[in-house]
């Protein structure tokens, strides 16, 4: 058994100012909604987060209890706007399993 899942997993303290500035917004589609249903909740994180620092922010945030954080880089759209090709920014989104209250 590795030392890690012996102890529990390592808990992180983030100043107030980037408790805040990790989670940037939670994200509002129809995947997200269904994924609700099973206690997943899904947010916009900055890029340069962390797993720890996600987890540490969800929790201290919003009192809840993280069991597992998943994370996706998703690359961004190639749109074309005025006749110029462009691309919307990277986003990366965090799933929050099987949270409870408490």
């Amino acid at each position: 058994m590795s030392e890690t899942a012996a102890t529990g997993p390592k808990r992180v303290k983030l100043s107030p100012e980037r408790l805040y500035g990790v989670i940037l917004a939670p994200v509002v589609t129809e995947k997200a909604t269904r994924l609700n249903e099973f206690s997943q909740v899904t947010f916009r994180v900055t890029l340069d987060a962390t797993k720890p620092e996600i987890r540490a922010a969800v929790e201290q945030l919003f009192g809840v209890n993280v069991e597992q954080v998943n994370t996706v880089r998703m690359k961004g759209k190639t749109k074309r706007f005025r006749g110029r090709e462009g691309q919307r920014t990277d986003r990366l989104i965090v799933r929050r399993r099987n949270a409870t209250k408490g």
